[in-house]
């Protein structure tokens, strides 16, 4: 009887010194996250692209691993002079696993989801490495947009429009850089197809998303929405 109530006071005192102990992996993985983002962090704000306004990076509130990240539209790109605001959410197994980027500032881009900001970029997925930094993301970000990948989309109807009426797609893609991103030039043609649907009862950007993916047909855009 005595060697079992001993035994019963050394189970009990294994189990509460066991749950006593706190889980130091996840913890100290956290640490090395938070460390390691602390230092790019400073390496972005102190690169000459973030002197040029290129791109710059800033926190959300007081945790390292939310972040506000920000690109400019390459030249000689339809989002030439547009600032692109971007959710970049670090994981505790950073470096190990990429951060979670997505577009805040809408877009019309093939590998950028029109609707959500999700973005199709291998570094950000399956090529990540350790040795990437968050000034990486920001500039493979922002040669992304001079350079699409139509044929790995993230939205389909604009990888379509890119391939079959390039033309249209330059049109549009600069035309929601005017309206999202700041630019200052417009398009009085879109302007107005957007005013009549937003006559009619639409908000303006639903009608943009449905006269963007009807190619600026009025007549389908309408069937669109109302049918």
């Amino acid at each position: 009887m005595y060697g079992r109530s001993s035994q019963l006071v050394v189970n009990e005192n294994s189990r509460a010194s066991k749950q006593c102990q706190a889980p130091t992996l996840p913890s100290t993985m956290a640490n090395i996250a938070i460390q390691r983002i602390k230092r790019e962090f400073k390496e972005v704000i102190k690169s000459d692209e973030a002197q040029k306004c290129a791109i710059n990076v800033e926190l959300v509130g007081d945790d390292y691993r939310e972040l506000r990240g920000e690109i400019a539209g390459p030249p000689d790109t339809p989002y030439e002079g547009a600032t692109f605001h971007l959710e970049i959410k670090v994981p505790e197994t950073y470096p190990f696993n990429p951060p979670k980027v997505k577009f805040v500032t809408k877009i019309w881009h093939p590998n950028i989801s029109s609707v959500t900001g999700a973005i199709c970029l291998d570094i950000l997925k399956d090529q990540w490495a350790a040795a990437m930094t968050l000034r990486t993301v920001l500039l493979s970000l922002q040669a992304l947009l001079a350079a699409a990948e139509p044929d790995d989309p993230q939205d389909a109807v604009v990888a379509r429009q890119f391939k079959e009426n390039h033309a249209l797609f330059l049109q549009t893609a600069q035309y929601w850089s005017h309206v999202h991103g700041g630019v200052p030039k417009g398009n009085s043609e879109f302007s107005n197809k957007v005013r009549c649907l937003m006559d009619m009862g639409v908000g303006e950007h639903q009608a943009l998303v449905a006269l963007s993916s009807c190619n600026w047909d009025m007549d389908r855009a309408i069937e669109q929405l109302f049918s």
